[in-house]
């Protein structure tokens, strides 16, 4: 049976960038989708498959701080720099649950947009900020 304690609480997950614990994230995702072909097999009707790809993809939210990323990501713009490539690591460490723990570093990531300014009157802003990666790494 399971413990109802040790399921994991996402009050305990945090978002890394440059070491920096970015205390404005609420939620963040990271998946990786695998590509496949199909392979049609002799002397049967089951279609096979084969792995070809890979494909990393996530999202962060949270409450609007600064500028300091959306101006990092921004220098796509300029013609005389390039993409920000750069770094995350997710961590969700739930102290009722040790063996959980999770630490994800994301290598590679590519923002897909550039959060420039979004508000609704009486809301807090928050940016939503999807991104690619090509790599990950378990740091546990």
């Amino acid at each position: 049976m399971m413990d109802p304690s040790k399921a994991l609480n996402g009050v305990f997950g945090k978002m890394y960038h440059d070491g920096e614990w970015l205390t404005n994230i609420t939620a963040a995702e990271a998946n990786v989708d695998i590509g496949k072909e199909e392979i049609r097999i002799a002397g049967t009707r089951w279609v096979g498959h084969k792995t070809v790809s890979l494909t990393g993809s996530g999202s962060m939210t949270g409450y609007k701080v600064t500028n300091d990323l959306s101006m990092r990501i921004a220098q796509v713009t300029d013609d005389n720099q390039g993409v920000f490539v750069t770094e995350l690591v997710m961590k969700l460490v739930d102290p009722e649950n040790h063996d959980g723990k999770t630490w994800v570093r994301l290598k590679g990531v590519q923002f897909d947009s550039i959060p420039l300014l979004k508000y609704e009157v009486g809301s807090i802003v928050e940016d939503e900020m999807p991104f690619t990666f090509t790599g990950f790494e378990y740091l546990n």
